[in-house]
Formats: C-alpha cells, sequence, structure tokens
C-alpha cells in the first residue's frame, strides 16, 4: 500500500487527496516528490486537486521548516499554471491558508508577504475574468482580516488599483477597479483613503466614458463619504455628488438618492441643510419615476439625519432603545415654542415675492392680554390668539415658503386693527416692522365712506399715488403676484406638487386681503359674507385689486391731513351707528376668515424649524393616493415605517405636523400600512410621551386592537412596553379589551396566543392583584387549555407568575382562592393533559418560590401527591421528575423531622416500583440538571 497524505495530516478533507494520490502502479516516492509530481502533471484535474488540498498540505508540511519552503515553491510554480480553473482553485485558498500562516507566524513570519502576497496583486490583472474575480475576493477577506501589511497596501494593491483605474485602461479592468477600490475604502485607513485613492476616486465619478464606472461610485458614494470624513466629503466629495445627482443617466440619479441618508450623516449641519436638502427636492421631483421611487424611500432616513438629542429630548442607547434625556424646557406641549431670534428666509419657490426677497429678522412680542370686559363672547379670543402667533410665536424655518415668510408682520398688524376696531382698551401690543415707520393701521381714525363702486378711479389713483404710500402698495403687489402664479398654476393642477402650493399661495392671497381691507368695507363684507365661502381663484383676484385699491384711497386721504380726515368722518357717518355695523361686521368677517383660512391655518400647524420645511412637506405628501400612482404603490408603507424616525427627529413640541399623517396611515386600505405602524406605536409613545400618547395614540391603538391578525400581532408583540408607559387610569381600561387577544381570526394561529401569554407575563406588574384576579385569571386559565402543547405551557409559566403576584403583595386570600381553582381545574381534570399539567405547575411554584411553604404544602402537596395512583403514567412520571429533581432537593423537605418529607418519600418508593419502566426510571435517577425544559419534559411524556 502506498504511503498518503493521511500520514502527515489528520483532518477528513486530506483523504479526498489522499484518494487521488493513493492509486496502483505508483512507485516509491515520498510524499513531497508526489505532491510535486501531481502538481505539474498534465491532467488538468490532478493539478486542481492539489491545488483545492493545498491548506492540508501545507498542514501537514508545517513541522519541517525546509519541506515547507519547498511546498511554497510548488505553489508559486503552480500559480502560473495556464489552466485558469487550476489559477482559480488555487486564489480560492489563499485566505485559509494566510490565516493558518498568521496563526504559525513564529514559525514563518514572512512567508505570505514574500510567496502569497505578490500572487494575489498579480492575479488582479489576470487575463481570465474569473480567476481575477477570485483575486478580488481574497483581498477584500484578506483586508477585512487585517492580513495584508499597511506597506503592501500602499506600494503594492494601491498602484495597480490606480493604474487598472486610470482614464486609458481598458473598459472592463475599470470597472472591476472602481468596484474594489469602493469596496476596500472602509477597509483601510482614512489617511490611505484620503491620499491615494480618494483623488481617483473624483476622477471616476466624473468618468464620461463609462456610464457603469459613474454608477458603481454613485452606489458606493455613502462608503467613500464615511471612510474619508467630514472635511474631505464637504471639500471634494459633495461638488461630485451633485453631479452624479444630475447625471443624464436615471440610473446614477437612482443611486445616488438610495444612499442620500449615509451621505448626509458625515456632513455638517449648515451643509446638510443648506445643499443637501435642495438638491434632495430635486431628485423627489426628478422626472424618472423609479427615482423619485428611490428618493421617497430615502426621504425618512435622510430627515432622520437632522436629529438633535438636545432638541428631541430623546437618544438612541447602545443597545438600540430610546431613551428619555431630561429636558432643559418643557417640550411637552404640541405648540411651538416662540425663539430669542428668528429669521425667516424665503424659499425657493415659483411664488418668490419682491417684498420677500431679503431675509427679514423679528423679534418676538408679548402676548395681547385681555384687560376689558367689553370682549364680545361671541368673538373667539383663541382664534385671535392664533392670528398673532402668525407674526409673533414663530414656528417657520428657513426653508418655509415665502407667503407665508412675507407675511407675519402684516398678519399681526391687521389684528391689531381689527381689535382697536372693536375697541379693546387694554390690548397692547408691540410688534412694529422696522420698515413700518409710518403706517395707517397704527394711527386709528374713523372710517372712511364706502367708495368701493367706482372701482376704476380708485385703480386710476392707485397707480397715481404709488409711491407715497409703500406698506399699504406692498400688500397689492403681494397679491397681484400672488395671482400671476396662481394662473400660471393652473395648467398643471393634477399634479399633487402643484395642488399644495396652490393651496398654500390662495391662503396666502386670502392673509393679504385680510390686511387690506378698511373699516368702510366691513359692511359691504357683511352683505357678501355668504359668497366668501366658495371663492374661486379669480374672484379672490378680483376682491384683491378692489381692496387694494380702498387702502390706497384710504393713504391718500390720511396723507391730506388729520384735521381733513375728522371732518369727513363727523360729516359722512354717525358714530354710534358706525360702531354698531362695523362691530357687527367684524364678527362676521372673522368668521368667515376662519372658515376661509382653514387651509392656511393647517399648513400653519405643518410648521417647524427642525428641518427644512420642503422636506416634511414631501413626506406628509407621502399619504396622497396620487402619489402611489405616480410613484410606488407602497409608497405609503415606507412613509409608515419611517415615521418614528421622523417623530424623534422633529421631537414631540413638531408632533402636530405629523399628528395628520399618521391618522392618515393608521387607516389605509393597505393592512400593510397599518401592520408597519403597529409594531413601532409603542417606540411612537416613548418619543412624544405619555400626555401626547393618551391624547393621539390611544385612540389608534384601540383601533389596532380591532384589526386584523396580521394587525394586532404587531400590537400584541408590544403590548407592555405600551401599556407601561400610559397612566393608570388609562391602562386598567385595557384589562377587558385584553380578553378579545384570545379570539383570533384563524384558529391555527396559535403562535398569537403564544405570544399573549408571554406578554401577559410582563403586564402583570401593571396592575394591582385585584385586577389580575378578576381579568387576567380567566385569560391564563383559557390558554392552559389550549389546542396546542407550546401555548399550554408558556401558560403554565403565566399561572405560576400569578400566584407570585399574589403572594407577593400579600394578597394571599386571593392565591388560596386561585388555587383552589386550580386544583378543581388541574387535578380533578378528566382528561390526562389537565392533570398533568397540575404536576408541572406544581413543580413550577417550588421553583421559582413564588408562595411560601407552608402554604404549598398545606395546600398542593396533598394534592400532588395523590397523582401516584393516575391510571396514566404521562402524568406518573412528570410526578416523578418533580418529587425527584425539585421537591426533594429543597432544603424545607431534607430537614430531619419534617412531617411532609416522610409522605414525599413514601410517594417515591411507590413510583420507584411503578409497572411503568419510563415511571421508575425518573423516580430513581436524579437527573444533573435542575431546571426542567417544558418542551422537552412533553415530548418524553
Amino acid at each position: 500500500m502506498a504511503v498518503g497524505f493521511e500520514d502527515y495530516g489528520p483532518d477528513c478533507d486530506s483523504m479526498r487527496i489522499t484518494a487521488f494520490l493513493d492509486i496502483p502502479g505508483q512507485d516509491n516516492l515520498t510524499p513531497l516528490a508526489r505532491l510535486e509530481k501531481y502538481a505539474f502533471s498534465d491532467n488538468i484535474f490532478n493539478r486542481q486537486i492539489i491545488a483545492r488540498g493545498l491548506l492540508d498540505v501545507f498542514r501537514d508540511f508545517s513541522n519541517n521548516e525546509e519541506d515547507f519552503l519547498t511546498v511554497m515553491e510548488i505553489v508559486v510554480r503552480l500559480s502560473e499554471d495556464a489552466e485558469p480553473t487550476v489559477r482559480t482553485e488555487l486564489m480560492e485558498q489563499i485566505p485559509p491558508i494566510a490565516i493558518f500562516l498568521q496563526e504559525s507566524r513564529p514559525k514563518f513570519p514572512t512567508a505570505f508577504f514574500e510567496y502569497l502576497m505578490p500572487i494575489v496583486v498579480r492575479y488582479l490583472t489576470d487575463v481570465n475574468n474569473q480567476v481575477r474575480k477570485a483575486g478580488q475576493e481574497a483581498l477584500l477577506i484578506l483586508l477585512e482580516q487585517d492580513l495584508v501589511a499597511q506597506s503592501d497596501i500602499e506600494n503594492k494593491v494601491c498602484p495597480i488599483l490606480l493604474d487598472l483605474s486610470a482614464p486609458d485602461s481598458d473598459d472592463e479592468y475599470k470597472v472591476e477597479a472602481v468596484n474594489i477600490i469602493c469596496k476596500m475604502a472602509s477597509m483601510l485607513s482614512r489617511t490611505t483613503v484620503e491620499h491615494m485613492l480618494l483623488p481617483r476616486f473624483c476622477e471616476l465619478c466624473s468618468d464620461g466614458k463609462l456610464f457603469q464606472v459613474r454608477k458603481i461610485c454613485a452606489a458606493n458614494f455613502g462608503d467613500i463619504c464615511n471612510a474619508v470624513g467630514q472635511e474631505a466629503t464637504e471639500r471634494l466629495l459633495i461638488p461630485k455628488f451633485f453631479e452624479l445627482c444630475s447625471d443624464n443617466v436615471w440610473g446614477m440619479r437612482k443611486a445616488c438618492a438610495e444612499c442620500f441618508m449615509a451621505v448626509s450623516y458625515t456632513t455638517s449641519p449648515e451643509v446638510r441643510r443648506s445643499k443637501l436638502s435642495p438638491l434632495f427636492i430635486s431628485l423627489i421631483s426628478d422626472t424618472c419615476r423609479w427615482v423619485r421611487q428611490a428618493a421617497f424611500q430615502s426621504l425618512g432616513p435622510f430627515i432622520s439625519t437632522f436629529a438633535n438629542p438636545s432638541s428631541a429630548g430623546l437618544y438612541i442607547r447602545e443597545d438600540g432603545t430610546l431613551s428619555i434625556r431630561p429636558p432643559t424646557q418643557d417640550v411637552n406641549s404640541s405648540s411651538c415654542q416662540p425663539s430669542n431670534n428668528i429669521t425667516l428666509m424665503s424659499s425657493s419657490t415659483n411664488a418668490t415675492l419682491p417684498s420677500s426677497e431679503q431675509p427679514m429678522e423679528i423679534k418676538p412680542e408679548s402676548s395681547t392680554e385681555e384687560t376689558s370686559a367689553e370682549v364680545n363672547a361671541k368673538l373667539s379670543v383663541e382664534n385671535l390668539k392664533d392670528t398673532q402667533e402668525e407674526g409673533s410665536d414663530h414656528c417657520t424655518n428657513p426653508g418655509e415658503d415665502v407667503s407665508r415668510s412675507s407675511q407675519g408682520d402684516r398678519v399681526a398688524a391687521g389684528v391689531i386693527e381689527v381689535t382697536k376696531d372693536i375697541s379693546f382698551p387694554g390690548v397692547n401690543s408691540r410688534l412694529q416692522s422696522a420698515e413700518d415707520v409710518f403706517n395707517t393701521f397704527l394711527y386709528w381714525r374713523p372710517p372712511l365712506p364706502d367708495i368701493s363702486h367706482d372701482l376704476e378711479l380708485l385703480q386710476f389713483k392707485t397707480e397715481k399715488h404709488k409711491d407715497s404710500c409703500s406698506v399699504p402698495c406692498n400688500n397689492c403687489v403681494a397679491s397681484n403676484e400672488i395671482k400671476k402664479v396662481l394662473e400660471s398654476l393652473q395648467e398643471h393642477i393634477d399634479d399633487p406638487d402643484v395642488q399644495a402650493q396652490v393651496q398654500v399661495l390662495s391662503a396666502a392671497l386670502r392673509a393679504a386681503q385680510f390686511d387690506s381691507v378698511g373699516d368702510c368695507e366691513t359692511k359691504k363684507m357683511e352683505e357678501s359674507s355668504g359668497k366668501l365661502q366658495n371663492k374661486t381663484i379669480s374672484d379672490e383676484t378680483a376682491v384683491s385689486d378692489a381692496t387694494c385699491s380702498q387702502v390706497m384711497e384710504d393713504t391718500f386721504s390720511s396723507a391730506a391731513g388729520q384735521d381733513n380726515i375728522s371732518d369727513q368722518a363727523t360729516t359722512s357717518i354717525p358714530k354710534s351707528t358706525d360702531s354698531e355695523e362695523q362691530h357687527r361686521g367684524t364678527k362676521v368677517f372673522l368668521k368667515k376668515e376662519q372658515e376661509n383660512n382653514s387651509p392656511f391655518e393647517d399648513d400653519k400647524s405643518k410648521l417647524q424649524d427642525i428641518i427644512p420645511q420642503p422636506l416634511l412637506d414631501q413626506y406628509l405628501s407621502m399619504t396622497d393616493p396620487a402619489r402611489a400612482q405616480t410613484v410606488d404603490t407602497e409608497i405609503a408603507k415606507h412613509c409608515a415605517y419611517s415615521l418614528p424616525g421622523v417623530a424623534l427627529t422633529l421631537g414631540r413640541q413638531n408632533w402636530h405636523c405629523l399628528k395628520d399623517t399618521y391618522e392618515t396611515l393608521a387607516s389605509d386600505v393597505q393592512w400593510k400600512v397599518r401592520r408597519t405602524l403597529a409594531f413601532s406605536i409603542h417606540e411612537l409613545a416613548v418619543i412624544l410621551g405619555d400626555q401626547l400618547t393618551a391624547a393621539d395614540l390611544v385612540p389608534i391603538f384601540n383601533g389596532f386592537l380591532k384589526d386584523l391578525d396580521e394587525v394586532r400581532i404587531g400590537v400584541l408583540k408590544h403590548l407592555y412596553d405600551f401599556l407601561k408607559l400610559l397612566h393608570a387610569d388609562k391602562r386598567r381600561e385595557y384589562l377587558y379589551q385584553l380578553q378579545e387577544f384570545v379570539v383570533t381570526d384563524n384558529s391555527r394561529n396559535w403562535r398569537f396566543r403564544y405570544e399573549l401569554a408571554e406578554q401577559l407575563i410582563l403586564i402583570l406588574e401593571l396592575y394591582n392583584p385585584n385586577d389580575v384576579y378578576d381579568y387576567l385569571r380567566h385569560i391564563a386559565l383559557t390558554l392552559c387549555s389550549d389546542k396546542v402543547s407550546e401555548v399550554r405551557w408558556i401558560s403554565f409559566k403565566l399561572v405560576v407568575a400569578i400566584l407570585q403576584k399574589f403572594y407577593a403583595n400579600n394578597a394571599n386570600a386571593l392565591g388560596l382562592n386561585f388555587i383552589n381553582e386550580l386544583v378543581v381545574r388541574f387535578r380533578h381534570c378528566s382528561k390526562w393533559v389537565g392533570r398533568q399539567a397540575f404536576a408541572f405547575i406544581c413543580q413550577a411554584v417550588v421553583e421559582e418560590e413564588c408562595m411560601p411553604v407552608d402554604q404549598f404544602v398545606e395546600h398542593l402537596l396533598p394534592s400532588l401527591l395523590s397523582l401516584a395512583s393516575d391510571p396514566v403514567p404521562n402524568v406518573r412520571v412528570l410526578l416523578a421528575k418533580a418529587l425527584r429533581q425539585t421537591l426533594l432537593e429543597k432544603a424545607y423537605f431534607k430537614s430531619v423531622g419534617n412531617p411532609h418529607l416522610e409522605a414525599a418519600e413514601e410517594t417515591i418508593l411507590a413510583l420507584q416500583s411503578d409497572r411503568d419502566q419510563d415511571v421508575s426510571f425518573f423516580a430513581t435517577i436524579k437527573l444533573k440538571q435542575g431546571n426542567v425544559d417544558s418542551t422537552s419534559i412533553e415530548k418524553q411524556s
């Protein structure tokens, strides 16, 4: 029998080589000579087998340095084999060989770097595609295991990759090189990547010859940014990212949208807000549907990069759970808090107004205080305060629409005039814009006669006196500009984005009208109030022209002199009659404006200052049914999936921005959307806090409880996490509803009931013993009788936990009643499964020590020992295990003179002589393991 490699290696894999080498008729060669013979055989199969078993060969010859070096030389010669399959087999063995050499480093410290590393580098430029791919995979594994020296990376690997990715390189080599560069960037040091690979990567991003190269760069852009850090990203990579996002090939733009979050993560907040946000908006409005789809899927993750723990009041622990950070100020309120200094930047929209091109700085004003008893009870003071908050308690941010940001002080000024019209002597507002040195709203006078019928004359006067009344004229110009924008948008009214812009601009137009209405117009507004609710855009434009002209006449008259104004007021309208009609007209006008401005108020409720407003607007639009038709049928699911992250970013103080969207998603017709929300509602409750949870999440939670099982399971898996966040009184309302989880749409869905039992074990701590006894006890007993054994075994643990709850809270009477019920239900059960369950419950009670031992021996032990005469062997087997493994191991039963010890020992003796072999076996043998696995117990039984 010839000597084979089995003499040198015990591994099973070497038997394959042995079987090949140990063939009849071979001469008496040494193993090393035989290895060399077959390594260079003319038969390709022989060489493949040798290459495939090189690891075992190295293990066999590692004890002798001379033989080891001979094997290494054979490997080097084998790496030059003309057959690609041999070279591929050899390269696949390089990583495990390198790991083996690393472990044997004291013997061969430089073998890998001198012999094997050059092979890996050479194979990167191999003519065969499969060999190159094997070399690339081997290189990545070696880099991941940190087996390649830094000098080899800089002097051997990187130069080869740079040559392969050069502009004049072969296209196939270039694509492979850029791919390996992107993959290895995360495994190298930041210095190496930044100095050696980053310049070439930037060149490849602009490669105009191969779109495949640019696509690989776009797909891995986030990894490169993470590898080089913030400074290099903002200085070199962001400009290239802009180029890729505007590439002519839609696949590049789609890849950029998919990695947008990773890119944003490595930039500063300023760059993220000022540069990346507008860039992302361009991707969301891309002409290609696939780009828009990828952008909307990345919208939520991108918004999450704006998260700031200091503003959100929460942070994520290392284990991934949310934790509450003590806030520096109260953030429980859903309304925006006024800041000390708010700068409103104009948004890059089509509705840019000339009067709002420059940012304006507005300081917060004190809230209006009511000190007069003459306030009309029918006038809503809350609406008045809300209107003033538009100019003082700003919730806007630099991304807000221009139409809203340009009217904050004007709307507030209009409110001041209205309040003075109604004679609020106690109202005092200090709101005054820097440009309003003179404003008719700040100087009260009796109203002028109604001159609105002569519109042509008033328009002529408007043009004539345009220069002398800059502030009211700005209102007219604003209305005209808004009118032009609205007319231009009518052609694209079917687009959801255009509809949103039209809604905002219409609200801004109404606000401009409200700003421009004079006191002499109130009677006319009262007469035509019934028509205001259904006005079209053209009607609003006509009214705007008329009211602007009226304000011009007002200003011109006031400029003529205060005495002349007083004379006109005295001779034209009696003050008493005017006061009554004006009071009544103003009330009607405010009521109609409240109804007509509801879209504007809705827009205001979506304002915040954490993220750019256009991003939030786009996110909120993901629930629009039109998006599902034009972008992605599952866009609502993506919106629901990322909503907790968006809510965490905005913080609970901005929950009002997401509330309507969340309610829309919760009522979505697709159960997958509701299921997604159900699985995350407990996390959202942590973010919002107990007050907002009780107000906004509890109704939705209640709806999920009555939904499909696919949705209910999401609520059920985190039932304890959600209930523990509620107040005790609110939590108690769910005691009765918990019984509904026992009933499922499909009775075969036993995992649903299993999850319920697991959650109930946790929920016990949230309720007092009386509630547990009245409500949860029935559920536990029902689950104990389930048809599925897995549900029954976990339910037995629930029963033990209930007993522990009673005795831990000194509710001994409840515990005794529960024990009596267990004895009746299980010990005297007609089915042997129930009696077996009673034995397991008693064993678990002793193991967990959930009740005093004197109570156990008095109320449970007699019934347990009586099972020794049970006719079913499975019941007696479990009794034997309970006595031998658990009961007799307790110190109480080991004490001498214990009256209950004798009864237990007698039962054990009886079981040892049982006619069933399994019963006698478990009664005699004391197993080493103390804990009983419920699953194995049932299988054995």
